[in-house]
């Protein structure tokens, strides 16, 4: 096989490979790979002879045949030469373990495909049908048929089917990688010809198009097409060539394609207008000219394409990286892959507490913000007010009246106040639990390994909540121990200075007289109001030091010691479920590793092939 040959039968295997991963085109911002590469696009109008072209190049008949639109549906065809004596087969890309060696099966398929994608009723889709032919006749070639552009609209096609169509064939002949082949039948005007009309106006210096002429036998007698086969009426950047195709006749009676070959190769031979041209004349002859300069576009092109080749792996392995690689399936290798797993999320709930990442600020919010907030808002003013401090002063000292000091009143109203920080303790621990259960919420979510493993997502998610509602228990019973404590034992000092301020004021006895007075009263409830605030400045200070010492010191070093013993005696079974992936993840991986393979095949085959003399 000669380099061309390999060169363009890896475009052709390229193409291929690209179109079965549906890596052929689309809205991405980047082209593909397919777009990308060369490509010859057929155009022409109804009844151009574009069928007969391609199976005249083919060497098969093969292609749908009637009055109308015939082509409803892209069909790109890819032709691989194969070694001499092989037999010649077909396969679609919708049945891809299906050959087909009877060629007019291969024609009832097409027929068949079309139907099912736009029913029988002439309507058109974009939607190409993937054809491959292997033959020792061919050359490597990819050709897309289009469909035949038209000027009216028939019986049951809307009326828009006249642009719907041109816009179809622009979507393909406007890429700069493509080579039109545009056909017009040698029996009319080439300046009313579609195919050289809509050439012109996307490729206006004919750098991509090759003229072919067609019904050259059918043309009047005593007329020939030599101004427009040699370059006068239109010239192009490329010869035109002349093609004659099979007669209706011919085709009636099933003629075989290599015999209409010979056919044609003698009716240039002998014609007395084209004898001249006849080495540049006929079907073999356009497919060796279309194969040939294939091969230098593909050359001219090789530096991009292997620089796309190139970018498209980096990014491919970046989001293999981003997706995960396979799992082992031995249960120690899938243990140490959980654990790995825990360790990444762990590592990152502790980033958000130790502020490499947002969200342990909102503890310190809590102790800095919401527990003074709380504190300030007791109703130590209805606890102490002048009403209570008496009822309760009076019943603390029953039938018999206090004689000096009040001290049971004095207890009761300072129990009574230290009952009240039971509920901010409470909600303090509350608030970080929340703030906790929302890091590890983010946490999860934030560890890409474990984005492709639902099951063990769950599972962790449910193992750090159990954990920190254990931390928040704990806590709640340390908290509530603080203001229990304080209660329990009252600090004296702060008792016993007392009577000496009263000294400093002036006469005691004035103030003994006065003990039970208004007065009296008020002086008890600003005492209790002054050692409330003692201990709640106090317990600002000890409450966030319980809250971070049991529930987050606790999630920092023990989060997930609990689970780590429970999945250490899972049997191999049970740590598959765990990683048991997401259907749809899966199925992205094994699609990125596809292309994955086809593009290091590319890049490996291109360059082997693309320099070789």
């Amino acid at each position: 096989m000669t380099t061309m040959e390999s060169l363009i039968g890896l475009v052709n295997r390229i193409q291929r490979a690209c179109t079965v991963l549906g890596d052929h085109g689309g809205d991405n911002a980047l082209p593909t790979l397919w777009e990308a590469l060369p490509s010859v696009a057929v155009v022409g109008g109804q009844s151009s002879g574009k069928s007969s072209v391609l199976e005249s190049i083919v060497g098969r008949d093969f292609l749908p045949r009637g009055s109308g639109i015939v082509t409803r549906r892209p069909l790109v065809l890819q032709l691989h030469k194969t070694e001499e004596g092989q037999p010649e087969y077909a396969e679609f890309l919708h049945l891809p373990r299906r050959r087909f060696s009877d060629f007019s099966m291969v024609r009832k398929e097409i027929q068949d495909e079309t139907d099912r994608m736009t029913g029988k009723n002439k309507q058109i889709s974009s939607v190409p049908i993937h054809l491959s032919i292997y033959s020792p006749n061919v050359v490597n070639l990819t050709l897309i048929d289009l469909p035949g552009l038209t000027k009216v609209a028939v019986e049951g096609q809307p009326e828009s089917i006249v642009q719907d169509i041109e816009n179809m064939v622009r979507s393909y002949v406007e890429k700069p990688n493509c080579i039109i082949l545009a056909i017009s039948p040698a029996n009319q005007d080439i300046a009313t010809s579609d195919a050289i009309k809509l050439a012109r106006e996307v490729d206006p210096t004919g750098e991509r198009t090759f003229g072919v002429l067609t019904k050259l036998d059918l043309m009047d007698k005593g007329t020939n097409a030599l101004d427009v086969l040699e370059g006068r009426s239109y010239r192009l950047q490329h010869p035109w060539v002349g093609i004659v195709n099979r007669s209706q006749a011919d085709i009636n009676k099933n003629v075989d394609m290599i015999v209409a070959r010979r056919k044609e190769r003698e009716y240039f031979a002998s014609s007395p207008d084209y004898s001249h041209l006849a080495s540049k004349m006929g079907s073999e002859y356009l497919a060796k000219l279309l194969s040939r300069h294939l091969e230098a576009a593909i050359r001219a092109r090789i530096p991009s394409i292997t620089s796309l080749i190139n970018k498209t792996i980096d990014e491919l392995e970046g989001e293999m990286d981003h997706l995960g690689r396979p799992i082992a399936v031995d249960a120690g290798a899938q243990l140490y892959t959980i654990l790995e797993l825990c360790r990444a999320f762990d590592r990152i709930f502790k980033e958000h507490l130790d502020g490499g990442r947002p969200g342990g600020d909102r503890i310190y919010g809590v102790f800095d913000n919401q527990l003074p907030a709380a504190l300030r808002k007791l109703p130590f003013d209805r606890h102490l007010s002048l009403q209570n401090v008496r009822k309760i002063v009076s019943e603390a000292d029953g039938y018999q009246p206090h004689l000096i000091a009040p001290e049971q009143g004095y207890r009761r109203l300072i129990e009574g106040s230290l009952n009240y920080f039971k509920g901010p303790a409470e909600a303090t621990v509350d608030a970080v639990h929340f703030v906790l259960k929302e890091l590890v919420r983010k946490s999860i979510g934030e560890t890409q390994e474990l984005k492709r493993f639902p099951t063990l997502q769950a599972e962790i998610a449910h193992a750090a909540n159990e954990a920190l509602e254990r931390f928040r228990e704990e806590s709640k019973k340390t908290t509530l121990r603080s203001v229990d404590m304080e209660s329990s034992y009252l600090t004296v000092d702060f008792f016993r200075k007392l009577p000496q301020e009263v000294e400093k004021g002036g006469n005691p006895a004035a103030s003994t007289a006065d003990r039970y007075s208004e007065g009296h009263f008020r002086r008890i409830g600003s005492n209790v109001s002054s050692y409330v605030n003692m201990v709640s400045d106090t317990l600002r200070s000890t409450i966030p030091k319980a809250v971070v010492h049991c529930q987050v010191r606790e999630a920092k070093r023990s989060l997930l010691d609990y689970f780590y013993a429970q999945v250490g005696k899972k049997e191999g079974k049970q740590l598959s479920q765990l990683l048991d992936e997401d259907p749809a993840l899966m199925e992205r991986r094994q699609q990125c590793a596809k292309r994955l393979e086809l593009y290091k095949s590319a890049r490996d085959e291109i360059d082997s092939v693309s320099w070789a003399r």
